[in-house]
């Protein structure tokens, strides 16, 4: 494990405030251990040779202000850490919420979306470790070591050469345990997120387990997993007691080689008793902050490892955006001669002719997905005219969702997509000419007007009352408190709710294109006349709305039909059937 990340000073600004104002109070802090030793020498020395009280006064003055200073530097020191760890904290779980928006469902939905929240909550909060005791300690080690130890051999070159060469073996040690604490930490950090997503998946089916009773052998799978845990954090703890012990065992017997040298020489003759009692009292200090770095080094693991997870996660955010901006820059130029490869006979993949296309309404010209290796959609060319309702169908796999995905900026893709014949393809999500509701109720704790109007920062009530009602939601009163599981809602209510929060976003914005997928699957047959009549009034405002579906009477209202069917095969049908 690195004791500083790269990446940390790249991803979180605040982090370089915090070192540099670090290294200066490391200086300053440096300056009053060794002018605290030097007037604690002085007035022990004279003191012995028996100066009178008045001329030791001025130490004494100079002493207290040199303890004042330092109490009040280590004062500050900790401030700026805590303000660092808080500030740096912030600065992160901003930056992951923008890289898994950016990532999209696609890529959270290979992942466990308990380990990610584990690791965004209440793993950057072991940062605080890092911040406050580790890195403080790493920075005063950097700065005050070296100066001490320059100043220790001007003073006495064979203190200085002794401690030159003891110093050396706390590293190595650090270096040896650090090998074994980093498996056993990582183990810990991986068994702490199967516990929690374990706990979380048996609090969410609780009642299906219980309808099937199945919630005692839950019970043990916990206990069990629990267990595991409690024993792999005994572990790093024997672990941290080892090094602990490693640590202050070899600075001990370096001190007390420079105390027997300087003993024997003081008995001697050949040493003063002010070099060598300014040299005995700086020794320790010469060992104290890379001692303190390998103590804390074990309390900060469990944050510098959820913080490598992080990074990972900006990583694979910051490339979906260079891709993204590759492709923008690619379609430019490369999609040309559209309008062979279109039929002009069919109002759903209408005519393109590449750089000079002006046409009124959603135009997909040359849109491929892929994720990896794998090929979902590849040159789709459509138009999607505007005040009508373009219904998209297909078998599973034919890439529905990635199409949705792909206009909604959740994955990067090949091509152009022109909104009015203007290039939309590198606008970032959330893209303000779009509203969209997803296949999944996706909610969030609060009121239904909350999840309506979801990301307005002054919900309009009336306009939330009319979206619902307009979704066919009329039964749902605005005020009902739910939950993120959509609890105190039917499966149809929360679906409706999803939707109207589509209609409500695309009334307030004036989005141009209204994306539903799937809104039907959880309706009854009335209620799902009442959403078609909801398609067809906001096709009646001049929008292009896009349906996704596999019901017939949705595919039969519709004005046109893109059928999928595979990677780059597509069917489409103009006009209602």
């Amino acid at each position: 494990m690195r004791p500083v990340d790269p990446r940390l000073l790249k991803y979180a600004a605040s982090a370089r405030a915090f070192f540099v104002a670090g290294g200066l109070l490391a200086v300053l802090q440096t300056a009053a251990v060794v002018g605290f030793a030097y007037l604690v020498t002085q007035l022990i020395v004279q003191a012995i040779d028996g100066a009178p009280l008045s001329s030791l006064v001025p130490l004494l003055v100079a002493l207290a202000v040199v303890v004042a200073v330092r109490f009040v530097v280590n004062w500050i020191a900790d401030v700026n850490a805590a303000r660092g760890a808080a500030v740096v904290k912030s600065e992160l779980r901003q930056r992951v919420v923008g890289a898994v928006s950016a990532l999209g469902p696609g890529w959270l939905g290979g992942r466990s979306a308990t380990a990610v929240g584990v690791t965004v909550g209440p793993g950057l909060d072991l940062l605080d470790t890092y911040f406050s005791k580790y890195l403080p300690q790493l920075i005063l080690t950097a700065v005050a070591t070296p100066v001490i130890v320059v100043v220790i051999w001007w003073q006495d070159w064979i203190s200085g050469l002794t401690i030159a060469l003891t110093l050396p073996l706390i590293p190595v040690f650090m270096i040896l345990i650090g090998w074994a604490t980093r498996a056993v930490q990582q183990r810990q950090w991986e068994k702490l997120s199967r516990l929690s997503t374990a706990f979380l998946d048996v609090v969410g089916g609780l009642s299906t387990l219980k309808i099937y009773g199945r919630q005692e052998r839950q019970s043990a799978r916990i206990r069990a997993v629990t267990e595991d845990y409690r024993g792999q954090t005994m572990k790093v703890l024997r672990v941290s007691f080892l090094s602990g012990f490693a640590l202050e065992l070899a600075a001990s017997l370096s001190v007390a080689l420079v105390a027997v040298s300087i003993g024997i020489r003081l008995i001697e003759g050949g040493l003063g008793l002010g070099v060598g009692l300014f040299v005995l009292l700086l020794a320790p200090e010469a060992f104290l902050p890379i001692r303190n770095v390998g103590a804390q080094f074990h309390a900060a693991a469990d944050g510098v490892a959820a913080s490598t997870e992080v990074f990972e996660i900006l990583d694979a955010g910051a490339g979906v955006g260079a891709s993204a901006a590759a492709v923008t820059g690619a379609g430019a130029g490369a999609v040309t001669g559209a309008a062979e490869r279109l039929s002009a006979s069919v109002a759903v993949a209408g005519s393109a002719s590449g750089d000079g296309l002006v046409l009124d309404g959603l135009v997909l010209d040359g849109l491929g997905v892929r994720y990896g290796d794998d090929v979902v959609l590849s040159g789709l060319h459509a138009r999607f005219e505007a005040g009508a309702v373009t219904a998209v169908t297909g078998p599973s796999g034919s890439g529905k969702s990635s199409l949705v995905a792909a206009l909604v900026g959740f994955v990067p893709a090949d091509g152009r997509i022109l909104v009015d014949g203007v290039d939309a393809s590198g606008a970032p999500a959330p893209r303000g000419w779009i509203a969209w509701a997803g296949q999944r109720s996706t909610l969030v704790s609060g009121s239904v007007l909350g999840n309506v109007a979801l990301g307005d920062d002054a919900p309009d009530a009336s306009l939330a009352r009319e979206s619902l009602d307009l979704a066919g939601a009329v039964d749902v009163d605005l005020a009902v408190a739910i939950d993120a599981r959509g609890e105190g809602l039917s499966g149809g209510q929360a679906q409706r709710v999803a939707s109207s929060r589509a209609v409500y976003r695309a009334r307030r914005l004036d989005c141009r294109v209204v994306v539903f997928d799937e809104p039907t699957s959880a309706l009854d047959a009335e209620t799902e006349q009442a959403f078609i009549r909801c398609l067809r009034a906001l096709a009646d405002e001049g929008r292009v709305v896009v349906v996704v579906s596999h019901r017939r009477p949705v595919i039969a209202a519709a004005d046109a039909v893109l059928a999928l069917a595979g990677a780059s095969a597509l069917h489409v049908r103009a006009g209602r059937s």
